[in-house]
């Protein structure tokens, strides 16, 4: 088909401000992704939408598998859904107070909490 741009697991944005690493989380818009490279600002980078990663967890939020969970966009880790946070998916691994970490399933495009 003559409209097809790219698959849509992976897509291709421009990088913010102050550039992006290679892993790292970013939202755009109403996309959240992770960065497949490292990129300057106004690079093009592409931003897996879908999949496992894991990523920063606020240390002193509790997940227990299955549970959904959102981006806290000023300090750039995983915590749970409140006003203001980015939902992002649901995590696979629980983690407890204290784990700086925890493996999350991506749920790709998602709108910003109110």
């Amino acid at each position: 088909m003559k409209n097809y741009l790219q698959n849509g697991h992976i897509v291709r944005v421009t990088t913010p401000a102050g550039g992006i690493a290679s892993g790292d989380a970013l939202i755009v818009g109403s996309i959240f992704g992770v960065a497949a490279w490292s990129a300057a600002e106004g690079d093009p980078v592409e931003l897996a939408t879908t999949g496992v990663f894991q990523l920063p967890k606020a240390s002193a939020a509790v997940l227990t598998v299955g549970a959904r969970v959102a981006w806290d966009n000023t300090a750039k880790e995983v915590a749970t859904p409140a006003a203001g946070r980015f939902p992002i998916g649901v995590a696979v691994e629980a983690a407890g107070n204290g784990i700086t970490s925890v493996a999350v399933r991506l749920d790709g495009i998602a709108t910003a909490a109110a």
